[in-house]
């Protein structure tokens, strides 16, 4: 049996919370009694899911990063292909909102751009095979249980993508610093693709020359970008604002 493992409280509680079938086994703390693990353990034993102790030295030996004295062995989630792309987005229709990360290669931001997708309705989240992260535990433990309910799908030609959402009648924005028109000016009311290149890099060429318009997040400091999580988090929210008030 294929298994990966998902660690640190929120991330087990969600992964028990939303899909209890998929855990194989939960190991927890010696000696820990607090209330947030309390919770873990009552919803382990609402699934009859198995429980073994470990000492935290056994749990540090397990995984790479804070643990929070609870790692979960699930089964992997069930995973969205490039051909499923169009059912979601003809499923989603006019409510369609995609989100394409061109080049994330920090799990950590990965995570964090999964959470606010959730938090926003997002139809799915895209991006490349190649030269960017994929699903994994810090992924897992980053997103809070995102990764579990957000269809994350990698294709192998992003271009070849956008042009299919084109077709059917999405609009592909795309977020890059030079554009001559804010992010806050755009109508992102319709059924949106929005685009955010990589840490420090951007978009590609090709990406950003596949995109209907490009647009920016006005930047009245001295730096001279956010974070590509915090930006994605921003853009999204802005999609919701404007779809609310219309």
């Amino acid at each position: 049996m294929v298994t990966e493992k998902i660690f640190g409280i929120h991330a087990v509680q969600a992964v028990l919370a939303r899909s209890p079938e998929r855990v194989v086994n939960l190991y927890v703390q010696n000696g820990r009694a607090d209330k947030r693990l309390k919770d873990v353990l009552s919803l382990a034993s609402s699934s009859s899911t198995s429980v073994t102790q470990r000492s935290r030295e056994e749990l540090d030996k397990m995984v790479e990063g804070r643990h929070q004295g609870v790692i979960a062995l699930v089964e992997p989630a069930p995973e969205f292909r490039e051909q499923d792309l169009p059912d979601l987005v003809a499923a989603a229709g006019s409510a369609a909102l995609i989100l394409v990360l061109d080049g994330v290669t920090d799990p950590h931001n990965l995570g964090a751009c999964l959470r606010s997708a959730d938090a926003a309705g997002v139809t799915a989240v895209i991006a490349p095979k190649d030269n960017s992260v994929g699903l994994g535990a810090t992924v897992f433990k980053v997103a809070c249980g995102a990764a579990d309910v957000v269809p994350f799908i990698q294709v192998t030609n992003l271009v070849r993508s956008l042009q299919l959402m084109q077709q059917a009648g999405i609009w592909v924005v795309g977020m890059a610093g030079e554009a001559d028109a804010s992010l806050y000016e755009r109508d992102l009311s319709g059924p949106i693709a929005l685009v955010m290149g990589a840490e420090g890099a951007g978009m590609r060429r090709l990406t950003r020359e596949n995109c209907d318009y490009l647009a920016k997040l006005p930047m009245a400091g001295s730096v001279s970008s956010l974070n590509v999580s915090v930006a994605t988090g921003v853009c999204l929210f802005e999609v919701v604002r404007q779809r609310q008030s219309s």
